[in-house]
């Protein structure tokens, strides 16, 4: 994440005051701030309220599961590692300074009678089939995105999070993502007006490195994209704590190799959606692997008041449009609204008592890792829902699933299955 720009101008400044609460500006430090209408509020990081005992916690997964902050937590320890390669436990060690070392994540679960907590990052195929088996064991749980690939496993995830009563929490790091704390701050305050329209992309090209490891195909291989939606559907249910209802996608196919013999039977390189909401409104999605394009994980809300675009794979930084008053002449010689354009500089959120203080500091995919850390301890130790909780989880990827169906069946549209809230 690049640093902010010193010295803003003055009438900068006063108008981005003006669109904040309080006198604090658009850094709304309180830890309710951060979250959608609907979520659960929970106890600000810098309280200081006094915790009975420390998490205790397993990390599954020593690629991605290396890159969190279980160890700083103050309410954290990391008490068991788990891969089944050896390079991979030896990384989790080396980064947890945990000697509690297992060689696989049912090893741990019936060995350890010292963890509370999982975390899982193992392969995609996996994620709701070790979810499940962990908080059968009477672990709480999180677990990396997507939370299933299937309508069939996301019933048994949440049936199997109702049925033991445990925490569970899919680290979805887009919901965390700064420009996104910005959006929903602003959407909480009504600064946009009515949400228009959404859009979102995930754009990764070069993916073909990730299709083999140790000379055999991984799960990457051919994966469908909309199967792992979860880094642009965050940008609108975890901003607006509403709905996707309906969808129609397309898919993009090469000559590709993978695209041939892969074992989702999965045709497409890109996929790209439109979503319909619950509100009415629209949400567009690119999850695309190949193509010119610049990588991006961002996206653009637009209201009737006000709209923010996230900073741009070519170079444009974060912007504000505001609704204007004066009209000027299009080139056609047309009369047409003239909308103001502010730079707009995303607050540190990761600075602030979001987090407790051994947390602020900069951490991966725009600042959220130290988020995701936070959040899933926080929810243990103080008994609230995370804000990413199971359904949540599911707003975020079933969509995604009934997209994929709709690209293999020509774009035809498809309703999405509402698996609600929960109390």
């Amino acid at each position: 994440m690049k640093e902010e720009k010193e010295g803003n101008s003055l009438s900068r400044r006063n108008f981005v005051t003006k669109l904040a609460v309080g006198t604090g500006g658009v850094v709304l430090t309180s830890y309710a701030a951060s979250r959608a209408f609907d979520f659960p509020k929970s106890t600000n990081a810098a309280s200081g309220k006094p915790q009975n005992k420390k998490v205790r916690i397993g990390i599954v997964g020593g690629g991605f599961g290396a890159n969190f902050y279980w160890h700083e937590h103050p309410d954290c320890i990391v008490t068991g590692v788990t891969d089944l390669e050896p390079k991979r436990r030896k990384k989790l060690r080396d980064t947890y300074k945990c000697d509690k070392v297992y060689d696989s994540m049912e090893e741990m679960l019936r060995k350890a009678d010292d963890i509370d907590a999982v975390a899982i990052f193992t392969e995609v195929p996996n994620h709701a089939r070790h979810s499940i088996y962990a908080l059968n064991a009477g672990k709480h749980v999180i677990c990396a995105v997507p939370a299933a690939m299937t309508l069939q496993e996301s019933h048994n995830l949440a049936d199997t999070v109702k049925r033991t009563g445990l925490v569970y929490m899919m680290a979805e790091t887009s919901y965390w993502q700064q420009t996104t704390i910005a959006a929903r701050n602003f959407f909480q305050e009504g600064k946009f007006g009515n949400l228009i329209h959404v859009d979102s992309m995930y754009q990764h090209d070069g993916v073909e490195p990730y299709f083999y490891r140790n000379g055999k195909r991984t799960w990457r291989y051919g994966f469908p994209q909309m199967l792992y939606p979860t880094h642009c559907t965050a940008h609108y249910v975890g901003v607006t704590g509403d709905r996707l209802s309906e969808v129609t996608c397309i898919g993009y196919s090469d000559d590709s190799q993978c695209l041939k013999d892969n074992d989702y039977n999965n045709p497409f390189f890109n996929q790209t959606a439109m979503f319909k909401t619950k509100s009415g409104s629209s949400f567009h999605v690119r999850n695309w692997r190949e193509g010119a394009f610049r990588g991006a994980e961002r996206a653009e809300w637009i209201g009737d008041k006000m709209s923010l675009y996230g900073e741009t794979p070519n170079g444009m930084k974060p912007t504000m449009v505001v609704r204007g008053k004066k009209q000027e002449k299009d080139d056609g010689g047309f009369s047409r609204r003239l909308n103001e354009i502010v730079d707009y500089e995303v607050p540190k959120y990761y600075l602030t008592d979001m987090l407790p203080k051994p947390l602020r500091h900069k951490s991966g995919h725009g600042g959220s890792h130290v988020f995701i850390t936070h959040e899933f301890i926080d929810s243990i130790v103080n008994n609230h829902k995370p804000a990413v909780d199971v359904y949540e989880a599911l707003a975020f990827t079933v969509p995604g699933i009934i997209a994929n169906q709709s690209a293999l069946k020509s774009g035809e549209l498809l309703k999405i299955p509402d698996f609600g809230r929960g109390k």
